[in-house]
């Protein structure tokens, strides 16, 4: 008998459960925006980071602010409640820790495991997301270098700053990528250049030109929106 792919099963989903996945996505987008040091975050950002038409992400909005999980800022958007940001943590913990237990157990290339994640993040029991972080040894960190929260939901506070802001002679430790650019993921994996590697900028184009690192010894030119995507610890 055929499996059934993962997204037909989540499409099939009750409603109920279907409704509850798509207030963790809400909940997770609103968060990670917020994150980015927004108060409040408005619907078009949403329905952007989601795929969605402004309608759709409104609505959606809408019954997450009857549940308790978002408020409404007038005239500037929505920003979590404690209870919708416990949830977007939850569900970051899921995934992180599935990412991380995907590549390092499972042997899946670090450009793959978001996507899978993505769907599987909705369906694991709390026993089995305590299995996987005691197999994984209770990690701190995803494949990507991003802070995998905690089990009581505290996440460590972000003090990197962009590659992009390094001055040529500057240098720090490359400490983590977005997991939402596949792409971008397979050119700095095959040049060998991952979470934890010394990084110095020694040059810089002007004009959004690439700007020149030295990874390991070895030199790379990597395009200005890469660069800007790339966090790091100064030293």
């Amino acid at each position: 008998m055929p499996v059934k792919p993962a997204s037909d099963a989540a499409h099939n989903a009750h409603p109920e459960r279907r409704h509850a996945e798509g207030a963790e996505n809400y909940a997770k987008a609103v968060y990670q925006l917020q994150a980015g040091g927004a108060e409040s975050v408005g619907t078009g950002a949403v329905a952007e980071r989601l795929g969605v038409t402004p309608a759709s992400a409104s609505a959606m909005l809408k019954r997450l602010a009857e549940d308790g999980l978002v408020e409404h800022a007038p005239y500037r958007g929505v920003r979590l409640t404690s209870k919708g940001e416990d949830l977007a943590l939850e569900m970051i913990r899921h995934h992180r820790l599935i990412e991380l237990f995907l590549a390092e157990v499972l042997g899946m290339p670090w450009d793959r495991v978001h996507e899978e994640a993505e769907v599987l993040e909705h369906h694991i029991s709390e026993e089995l997301e305590e299995l996987i972080a005691a197999k994984l040894g209770q990690p701190a960190r995803d494949p990507h270098g991003d802070p995998i929260p905690s089990r009581e939901l505290d996440i460590e506070d972000d003090r990197t700053i962009a590659l992009s802001e390094l001055e040529v002679g500057a240098g720090g430790v490359f400490e983590r990528v977005s997991d939402r650019d596949p792409e971008m993921l397979r050119y700095l994996g095959s040049r060998g250049i991952r979470p934890g590697a010394g990084i110095e900028v020694t040059g810089r184009e002007p004009f959004e030109g690439p700007i020149s690192v030295s990874v390991a010894g070895a030199e790379h030119a990597l395009g200005a929106p890469l660069a800007r995507r790339m966090r790091v610890s100064a030293r």
